[in-house]
């Protein structure tokens, strides 16, 4: 297996909203809140449904790789409530080989309201559920030994057991890559993710929020020699300003590709990272890879929601 993604197993709930919206639930643009079910059930009940599917960053990053022609696979936790079900089917029908055993849990299976307003952009609110315990004892050592890579979320620290989850993984990984996730995130676990970062992960992805948050830059020059100074391989998306991956003193640049018909942002940093992650375990150069995140994330930008058809 070339890639094994670790992350929270959410089904994802697409709504449209106006700005209104946001402001009338005290949500802030573009984050990730997570909230309790009461609360979840709440917004919910206020909502039209768009489309469900079976979601999660890494999830979505996985599946992207799979569409791509990789044989992958994934690690999250599911109840075996109807959401269960409809999950684990989402991504074997995905092509995706699931390495979880789903059995009858107190809390119900995680799920994600994706809210996009009119400029495109998405809102979260995420209910755990059953998503956020996973722990060690869910860790699939033989999968993780057969994979060439590991992927994993860092949203997957925002709860204790978690993280024991996270450190058995990468002590049976060879090849440790990690997504910051969202900025929210970064700010809670700086410092972990700072020790991760430098001392444990091989690759990192990042958006420019995160990484600028992560170190307190004052400029992107200073992500740049932050870059350098690492000597793992880092990725950072810039929206309209393009991508770059900095190793060592080797630094390039990808532009972004204009006169996009931009309807949902939602995946956009997912798919990004399934196409620069297709481009390394096929061995193209980092240009390409650069490229090929482009050409994937562009694609999944113009139409709602995370999946490619």
């Amino acid at each position: 297996m070339k890639i094994l993604g670790i992350g929270n197993a959410i089904v994802d709930v697409i709504c449209k909203v106006n700005d209104q919206y946001l402001v009338e639930n005290r949500l802030t643009k573009s984050t990730m809140k997570l909230v309790d079910e009461d609360e979840f059930k709440k917004l919910l009940s206020t909502l039209k449904i768009e489309e469900t599917v079976s979601g999660g960053s890494v999830a979505n990053s996985i599946v992207g790789l799979s569409q791509l022609g990789n044989n992958v696979g994934f690690i999250g936790k599911v109840n075996a409530d109807d959401l269960g079900k409809k999950y684990e089917d989402g991504l074997i029908k995905e092509k995706v080989q699931y390495f979880y055993k789903k059995k009858q849990e107190v809390s119900p299976t995680g799920t994600c309201l994706i809210l996009i307003t009119p400029d495109a952009e998405r809102t979260m609110v995420t209910f755990l559920g059953i998503a956020g315990r996973i722990s060690e004892k869910d860790i699939n050592e033989k999968a993780v030994k057969e994979s060439e890579m590991i992927f994993l979320e860092g949203y997957l620290w925002d709860e204790g057991e978690p993280q024991s989850a996270f450190n058995k993984a990468m002590s049976f990984s060879t090849t440790k890559a990690m997504s910051l996730s969202d900025q929210f995130c970064v700010e809670r676990h700086k410092n972990d993710f700072l020790d991760l970062i430098k001392n444990k992960l091989d690759i990192t992805f990042a958006n420019e929020q995160e990484i600028r948050s992560l170190i307190d830059a004052k400029s992107f020059e200073d992500v740049i020699e932050f870059g350098k100074r690492l000597g793992k391989l880092l990725i950072i998306t810039r929206g309209e300003k393009g991508s770059i991956a900095i190793k060592n003193q080797e630094i390039v640049e990808c532009q972004s590709k204009p006169n996009l018909k931009i309807v949902d942002l939602t995946g956009a940093g997912d798919l990004f990272a399934a196409g620069f992650l297709h481009g390394l375990i096929n061995n193209i150069s980092t240009k390409e890879c650069l490229e090929k995140g482009t050409e994937m994330s562009s694609k999944i930008i113009q139409k709602v929601g995370a999946r490619l058809d």
